[in-house]
């Protein structure tokens, strides 16, 4: 129930879908009541434009990114964590290919430790997500990815059933029990403080590998008319982790509200 509810609060609550129901409710309100109409609507428009047309996504994405930094490169490495999030599942069971989305770095990262850490093992956690029909789960995505690019199968360790961080920990837990060495956890930059909040509620100990950067950190908070699609993408992923990480706190699934190293 947790999960669906999720899914569906930030279907209507991310900043595209809660401008565009302010902006209906506006109309709607001004037929009536035509100032709170009015003021309604454009706080709407005010929403969307404030998410698509300055840096403020960066702003806001860029503590998430710099919480955790690589390590110093471990001699020896007993396991490399991929977590799911990274491919698009229907598209990639259509075709029989591995399709990513913006967060495909993940794969390409966890491509080259497993080139330079031949002895570690891959171990890929991703199901599902809970409101998608069709598809595959993305472990089987990710096991067509990485025999492709020849990591042979027995060094891929798969977890198919995860359709959440909180359950890519919990069901990675008895893959990880046999492994000795150092564990890197591979995923984007702004999800590794819940990642790593939800691993050590579970009790793994995990080296963050964060990679998939959206911002340069380099960013003052201004107007930018050159890329409004890529800005209301990483304004909406901020908000989401950030909402993310303040539920997880409340309902006990992380020890604190902002993991930190």
């Amino acid at each position: 129930m947790f999960l669906i509810v999720a899914k569906i609060f930030w279907t209507v609550a991310q900043p595209l879908a809660a401008s565009l129901l302010l902006i209906v409710l506006g109309l709607l309100l001004a037929i009536r009541f035509r100032k709170s109409g009015v003021i309604v609507a454009v706080l709407g428009v005010l929403v969307l434009a404030v998410s698509s047309f300055t840096t403020t996504g960066a702003l806001l994405i860029r503590p998430l990114e710099e919480r955790f930094e690589r390590p110093a490169w471990p001699e020896h490495v007993g396991a490399i964590i991929l977590l799911g999030g990274a491919t698009n599942g229907p598209i990639s069971a259509a075709r029989q290919i591995s399709e990513f989305n913006l967060a495909g770095d993940r794969f390409a990262e966890t491509l080259r430790l497993a080139q330079l850490y031949p002895e570690a093992k891959i171990v890929i956690s991703g199901g599902m997500a809970v409101l998608m029909d069709g598809g595959e789960p993305e472990a089987e995505t990710a096991q067509r990815f990485f025999l492709g690019m020849g990591i042979p199968q027995d060094r891929q360790v798969l977890e198919n059933q995860a359709r959440n961080t909180e359950e890519n920990a919990e069901f990675s837990k008895s893959l990880l029990a046999g492994i000795e060495g150092p564990k890197l956890l591979v995923t984007s930059a702004f999800h590794m403080p819940r990642s790593m909040g939800l691993f050590r509620k579970a009790g793994i100990e995990v080296l963050s590998w964060p990679t998939d950067y959206r911002s340069s950190g380099l960013e003052g908070f201004g107007v930018d008319v050159t890329n409004p699609v890529d800005n209301l993408m990483t304004t909406t992923t901020a908000i989401r982790e950030w909402v993310g990480l303040a539920v997880y706190d409340w309902t006990g699934k992380i020890d604190e509200i902002f993991p930190g190293p």
